[in-house]
């Protein structure tokens, strides 16, 4: 058997400087891996970043608004008046209409009643209607003529939108017994108009609200106590018409929608 020569002290040495150069060899290849890795996770997340800043401004920049975005602006604007406005926002002080001879007349608001349920400040029949397709809240105030002779109340009742307007507003009979309760207020000419003194009621939509009106003499008189031609020839009425359709006119005059998503400026 052929014996191996033993190992010399360079021998030793210039093995273990191949291990540690093998070694060292595997090191960098392992750190130029890692910094690769770093780096592709670095640009990635950076592309990630930037892509979604630009997405960002894309989706923020102040663009021109589709005819759905106004009309929805339109619709939303409209719908929070009864809120957004002062109770006397919503019924002004005066209300013009035209009276006999087309003269140019006003009437002169005496009160502002309390915001109450729907169902309560109406007719049973009409209260089902409104109950049925989500009446918000009912707002009323009552008006009377130049010359004290006539009264008014008119009710605004708040529909949940215009869709459930038009439904309720289907609903409603053209009975002009029924409605809007009247709002006396006591101390003034108003303080003996009550549901017998209603001559006739009525109603107009405008977009999700329903204004309803009713007039009555100051005197009390009631609907029986009138022959049937005066009710329906009187000044009355057309006054009583008038004030209902300017009030409702006032809470659905479009507003002015801006042109871009961020105002005036695109």
């Amino acid at each position: 058997m052929r014996a191996w020569p033993a190992a010399t002290g360079r021998d030793r040495v210039a093995s273990k400087e191949r291990v540690e150069q093998a070694v060292l060899r595997q090191g960098v290849r392992f750190r130029r891996l890692f910094v690769t890795l770093v780096g592709t996770i670095v640009v990635m997340s950076a592309v990630l970043v930037l892509l979604g800043t630009v997405g960002l401004l894309v989706e923020t920049r102040s663009r021109p608004l589709t005819a759905a975005e106004q009309n929805q602006y339109k619709q939303e604007e409209i719908a929070r008046r009864w809120q957004a406005w002062p109770a006397t926002g919503v019924f002004p002080e005066e209300v013009k209409y035209v009276g006999l001879d087309k003269a140019q007349q006003y009437a002169r608001r005496v009160g502002i009643a309390p915001q109450t349920e729907c169902g309560k400040a109406v007719d049973p029949s009409v209260a089902g209607i409104l109950d049925d397709h989500g009446c918000v809240t009912m707002l009323r105030a009552t008006y009377v003529d130049q010359t004290a002779t006539f009264v008014f109340t008119v009710g605004v009742a708040v529909l949940k939108d215009e869709d459930s307007r038009v439904s309720a507003a289907e609903q409603l009979t053209q009975d002009d017994r029924v409605g809007v309760l009247p709002v006396p207020f006591p101390g003034t000419v108003t303080e003996r108009f009550g549901a017998d003194q209603r001559q006739r009621t009525g109603w107009v939509g405008a977009g999700p609200y329903i204004v309803f009106s009713t007039a009555g003499y100051a005197d009390g008189r009631t609907r029986a106590a009138i022959p049937p031609e005066e009710i329906l020839h009187s000044e009355l009425w057309p006054a009583a018409k008038s004030i209902g359709n300017q009030i409702a006119y006032f809470l659905a005059d479009p507003p002015k929608v801006p042109p871009c998503t961020q105002g005036n400026v695109c």
